[in-house]
């Protein structure tokens, strides 16, 4: 994938200079003002959204900013969507991401960094003062901006300039320097539109495929694989490159997240119908895969869920700023 990279630097530095010079004056055109929103949120004085404008609209399907100044907070398990997120931190202090088992301190890092497509949940600490920028990429839309395989980010969150080297840095910078959710928002839309103009193209039968499996979780891989032309391997080795997760196991994920749409705190659940309804063979079967992916029963779920379906702080622990999708 060629893309600004620390392979040129003039064209970097050329391009940030240009790029912080129209930010002062912020160009988003006037009918994208309806497309950012503010999000009243409790415990947040500030959150916004924005739709990014085509073409990188199928790709991404929003970009968040989160202020907030701390207080009771804890530590929350974020559960896996079959998605990438690319988290950007314009405070002094890091990002934190503890193990899913132990809770232990497992990476803090600095700046940015990508969240991989993830098949078990992990966990982040929402204790801390936060202004925090996010690009919420579609399902299996990630691969065109990231610089490598999918796959290799899998179940992993790394630091942003270990895969777009001084750019990301610099990138940093310019958003660290903008007065407004408008212009941060400008600024990051700009950036990607050049790293997707600049990225490969994602291969059809991986577009086919994520469109069948969206729609039907429960559909059967070999029937998909036999509208598109391609050996199951062969299927199998591009989806994972460009997704992340083989087929199989990106068809379980979504099924799992079908569940969570299902569940909603304080309400009554039939759990026999529900595990019907998303393609289990039995409640044995679903109990056994919620807990794989999310680390709890769905009744424990249902009592600890906060405000955020993907979100779910820990027993006795604050409920902090949702800054993943």
């Amino acid at each position: 994938m060629t893309g600004l990279t620390d392979k040129n630097p003039f064209k970097i530095s050329f391009w940030f200079k240009t790029l912080r010079f129209s930010a002062k004056f912020c160009t988003l055109p006037e009918r994208s003002f309806v497309r950012i929103r503010e999000v009243a949120m409790s415990t947040e004085p500030r959150a916004f959204d924005y739709i990014p404008r085509p073409p990188l609209a199928d790709f991404i399907t929003s970009f968040k900013f989160y202020e907030q100044d701390g207080g009771s907070r804890g530590k929350e398990r974020v559960l896996p969507t079959g998605t990438t997120e690319l988290v950007i931190n314009l405070r002094n202090d890091a990002l934190r991401v503890f193990d899913c088992k132990t809770y232990d301190l497992r990476q803090s890092i600095a700046g940015s960094m990508i969240c991989g497509v993830h098949s078990e949940f992990f966990v982040i600490d929402t204790s801390q003062k936060s202004a925090v920028l996010t690009v919420n990429f579609k399902v299996g839309c990630a691969f065109p901006f990231l610089g490598l395989p999918a796959a290799e980010l899998h179940n992993k969150c790394v630091a942003l300039d270990t895969l777009w080297g001084t750019a990301a840095r610099d990138l940093h910078d310019c958003l660290l320097e903008a007065e407004t959710p408008k212009t941060k928002f400008h600024i990051l839309e700009e950036y990607l539109l050049v790293r997707l103009i600049r990225s490969s193209e994602r291969h059809p039968a991986v577009n086919f495929a994520l469109k069948a499996f969206c729609r039907a979780p429960q559909r059967s891989i070999a029937d998909v694989t036999e509208r598109i032309g391609l050996s199951s391997r062969r299927f199998i080795e591009v989806f994972r490159r460009e997704v992340g997760l083989t087929p199989r196991l990106f068809c379980r994920v979504q099924r799992f997240q079908q569940v969570v749409r299902f569940l909603k705190a304080g309400q009554l659940v039939d759990w026999t119908d529900i595990a019907l309804a998303c393609g289990y063979f039995d409640q044995a079967h679903f109990i056994h895969d919620f807990r794989a992916f999310s680390g709890l029963t769905p009744t424990a779920y249902l009592s600890q869920q906060g405000g955020h379906l993907n979100h779910i702080p820990l027993p006795d622990q604050g409920q902090g700023v949702k800054f993943l999708q």
